[in-house]
């Protein structure tokens, strides 16, 4: 028999279950953060957004470290030409 549960309750068993995986499974900080989103059972247009946002995070931050790389490196165009042909 289920019972209704209020928020504080839900709030508790969602972080409870956190401190559980987090100490059989190690996940990382994001990973328990994303299960807090999902805990509220969003939308399927508020996942597809989150997803973007999380894409184009990774994605700039990809950019960034490339673009560190290729300055401290001093890789040139043309070296970037020659290892796409290779």
């Amino acid at each position: 028999m289920y019972t209704c549960i209020d928020t504080r309750q839900e709030n508790k068993i969602v972080y409870l279950y956190q401190e559980y995986v987090m100490e059989s499974q190690k996940l990382s900080a994001l990973q328990l953060e994303l299960l807090n989103v999902y805990s509220f059972q969003p939308k399927e247009e508020d996942l597809i957004a989150i997803k973007k946002l999380l894409a184009g995070y990774f994605s700039g931050k990809l950019t960034k470290n490339i673009q560190k790389a290729i300055e401290e490196k001093n890789i040139t165009e043309e070296d970037l030409d020659k290892w796409l042909n290779e």
